[in-house]
């Protein structure tokens, strides 16, 4: 095969770093983000946070249709087109759209320059919020609720106090109680867990399993009732004890109900009357009767000390009624808990500016100067991430108005696309924004995704939104009678009297999605 020289045009996409950059922190959570700005902190010594008030205008409504970037928007172009984008593109004197002067670099090398560009002043709010709460300032802020709360272990700790213990039975009550699950279960057995303090020791190995088996007796007799059972069938069975122990109800039933409970626990779960009523001996109707008395119980005792601060979500946007504008008006707003202030350390670029470099301070005034150019990206990203949440938490709330006046069942369909088009933004782009940022509206706090979902076809030739059918089910089976609930294809038939379409697996799969059981299991015994 002879060589040669051949032409050949190809298209692919360049990013500088900027923009690497900016994708990354677009797509990043709220507490990523929080994370990689102390990371940034930490690296960058011209970076800093500013305690003082913010001399630029803070983020609003007014910021709705605040102006991307050249680079931004080309590389934009370039992903919809399928044209070619490269590190030349951000050379342009566009940026300077985006506030940036017209002097600065584009990439971290910088310029040599290291006078203070306009935005290198405080960026971010001009004065703390109140996370979630949206009205009255009374309201109390849900992070201190969530860290005023008592965890399971401390509750026990405390009533462990009260007990008159030797010095290894209580360190042996206490290692149980730090053992427990967030359910307060004690997943691993006591053998198991004295081997792991005993190592080799067979005769500490004894000593650890007794000290252990009262231990574990004891935190059994503790509240709430059924912590530190091992199974289901062990929790239930403590809670029943406590029952019979307290003389409120009657012996017979509590005795079957524990005979009932020593059976297999699927047959309990499917409310298998038949089998149950074969293996235990007993009527049909105390059978029946029983398993009331079993629903009655919890089988999670430590649920309600499961600590609420996990699952505490702070919001990204802020959704407000406008009665000023009227009935069906809503400001958008940033959440200026969320925002970050900062800005370019004053004293340490202007100390840059001032110095001559030269010989081999040449190199670490270079040095120097590529950090101060990566401070102020990082501050321009950021203010670029936020500009762009907002913008499409604009365009969400302007299509789906009905949602926060009526409801889920006024919910319509929408696509990524949607508002990729009419924001001029790539679908990922608005994939990434919706990803992990929430928004605090008068009916709840939602992931933006929460706001786009496919259509289902109507009788009058429309679309329904999966959202809104999913409410729909969700209404018909909270208003069911419970003696006999409405299977699937019962529910897929009263939507098509609704005008949808919709086939009984799909309701089985929006069911499932609202974790609603099927109708054996939602059916209540007479």
């Amino acid at each position: 095969m002879k060589p040669g020289l051949s032409l050949r045009i190809s298209q692919h996409l360049a990013l500088t770093p900027q923009l690497q950059q900016s994708i990354r922190l677009l797509q990043l959570s709220t507490m990523e983000l929080s994370q990689e700005v102390s990371q940034m902190l930490d690296d960058n010594p011209f970076l800093e946070r500013s305690q003082e008030e913010a001399e630029r205008e803070a983020f609003g409504l007014t910021q709705a249709d605040a102006p991307v970037s050249a680079a931004d928007r080309d590389y934009e172009t370039a992903l919809r087109t399928g044209s070619e984008y490269t590190s030349a593109t951000s050379a342009t004197d566009g940026d300077t759209e985006a506030g940036l002067s017209s002097d600065d670099a584009v990439s971290w090398d910088g310029d040599g320059s290291v006078s203070l560009a306009p935005d290198d002043s405080e960026w971010g709010s001009e004065a703390p919020a109140r996370g979630n709460n949206l009205s009255g300032d009374d309201e109390v802020d849900a992070t201190e609720l969530a860290r005023s709360q008592e965890s399971l272990q401390s509750h026990l700790h405390r009533q462990a106090l009260s007990l008159r213990l030797s010095a290894e039975d209580s360190a042996a009550l206490g290692f149980l109680i730090e053992s427990l699950n967030d359910d307060g279960y004690l997943e691993d057995d006591l053998t198991e867990l004295a081997r792991g303090l005993a190592a080799q020791d067979e005769q500490e190995l004894v000593q650890l399993v007794h000290h252990f088996t009262v231990a574990l007796h004891l935190l059994q007799s503790l509240e709430p009732v059924g912590v530190g059972a091992r199974c289901l069938a062990e929790c239930l069975r403590l809670q029943l004890l406590a029952l019979r122990a307290d003389q409120a109800f009657d012996v017979a039933s509590i005795d079957l109900a524990l005979r009932v409970c020593e059976q297999p626990m699927d047959l309990l779960a499917r409310r298998d009357v038949k089998h149950l009523t074969a293996l235990v001996g007993a009527s049909d109707t105390a059978v029946r009767n029983v398993l009331v008395l079993i629903a009655r119980l919890e089988p999670k005792p430590g649920r309600r000390f499961v600590d609420v601060e996990r699952n505490l979500i702070t919001p990204d946007v802020l959704v407000l009624r406008d009665d000023t504008s009227g009935p069906a008006s809503f400001q958008v707003r940033l959440n200026p808990d969320v925002m970050p202030r900062l800005r370019v350390h004053d004293v340490y670029a202007s100390a840059l500016r001032g110095h001559k470099a030269s010989g081999s301070d040449a190199a670490n005034s270079a040095a120097l100067q590529q950090r101060l150019q990566e401070a102020r990206w990082f501050i321009r990203n950021i203010q670029q991430r936020f500009d762009t949440i907002l913008r499409v938490s604009n365009a969400i709330v302007e299509r789906q108005k009905s949602f926060f006046i009526h409801g889920d069942l006024a919910m319509r369909p929408l696509v990524l696309r949607e508002i990729a088009d009419e924001l001029g933004l790539h679908e990922s782009t608005i994939s990434r924004v919706t990803t992990a940022k929430y928004m605090a509206t008068p009916m709840g706090t939602f992931e933006l995704k929460y706001f786009f979902g496919s259509g289902l076809t109507t009788e009058a030739g429309g679309n329904a939104s999966s959202t809104a059918v999913r409410a729909l089910i969700k209404q018909f089976i909270d208003a069911e009678n419970r003696l006999k609930p409405l299977s699937d294809n019962q529910l897929s038939d009263m939507l098509k009297e609704q005008g949808i379409e919709c086939a009984r697996r799909t309701v089985a799969k929006y069911r499932e999605g609202l974790r609603i059981a099927t109708a054996s299991l939602r059916k209540e015994i007479a």
